[in-house]
């Protein structure tokens, strides 16, 4: 009950390094950030609410991504962490964002090495795992996600490269995806550790503002030049350039 798989119908195979060059798309983090949250909006989710967090796990700094929408089932998300499938319908004139069935993916692997997604729906709980870092350890030739139905005994390679190395512990993150008025919540809960870092520092300043995530200055100005936006921008770039609050705030 751990399907590994190349395409969604086995038919391509892609290599693990394709993982970070489909990242690269993403110039900005925020847009990786934005593709997350996209995902929860859509009309087969319907979350009405979106958390985003920083967390200490073993030591690795960790982003959290959790919503309250309907979840996913084994089918759902094994679709999800394919490459190129999307099924997402228009429902009472609320149209998906996602067409090409790539956000989650590159946005994910922008931000870091590795992700583990948590879901649950009213009927079951599930668990997967796309990762730079496992696929480099087992040597892999192509792109393989282990994915499980929480109660399945085949959770070896889920607790063997993720930060996760107990049942207790997938356990706990099931659980924060509840809701403080429900104790039978669905939704889902992405974990991205391994975080992308400008010389050996950090993407993102999770200290200055306890209630915002920010880009560093120098981080900020460094990527400015990396992707040779004009320079008049360089020097007064809003604030919506490096703060995650002021940028996300309005929109949603």
């Amino acid at each position: 009950l751990m399907p590994l798989f190349c395409g969604l119908d086995g038919s391509i195979c892609l290599s693990p390094n394709y993982l970070h060059s489909n990242s690269t798309s993403h110039t900005w983090s925020f847009s990786a950030i934005a593709e997350l949250i996209d995902n929860a909006y859509d009309p087969d989710v319907t979350a009405k609410q979106f958390w985003i967090d920083k967390t200490m796990i073993k030591g690795q700094d960790c982003l959290t991504f959790t919503d309250n929408g309907a979840g996913m089932d084994y089918d759902k998300m094994y679709k999800m962490l394919s490459f190129g499938f999307n099924d997402k319908q228009t429902v009472n004139g609320h149209v998906p964002v996602g067409i090409y069935g790539n956000g989650f993916k590159s946005g994910s692997m922008r931000l870091g090495k590795d992700a583990i997604v948590f879901s649950k729906n009213e009927d079951s709980m599930c668990v997967g795992l796309l990762s730079q870092t496992y696929l480099e350890q087992i040597k892999a030739e192509h792109i393989i996600v282990p994915i499980t139905m929480f109660h399945a005994a085949s959770l070896q390679d889920i607790l063997r490269y993720s930060l996760f190395q107990t049942v207790d512990q997938l356990l706990c993150e099931l659980k924060a995806i509840n809701s403080p008025s429900s104790t039978n919540s669905t939704g889902t809960r992405i974990i991205i550790w391994n975080l992308r870092n400008s010389s050996e520092q950090l993407e993102f300043d999770f200290s200055s503002d306890r209630y915002d995530i920010r880009i560093p200055a120098d981080v900020y100005e460094s990527s400015k030049k990396q992707y040779k936006k004009p320079e008049h921008v360089m020097q007064s770039g809003p604030e919506t350039d490096y703060s995650l609050r002021v940028r996300f705030q309005p929109l949603y």
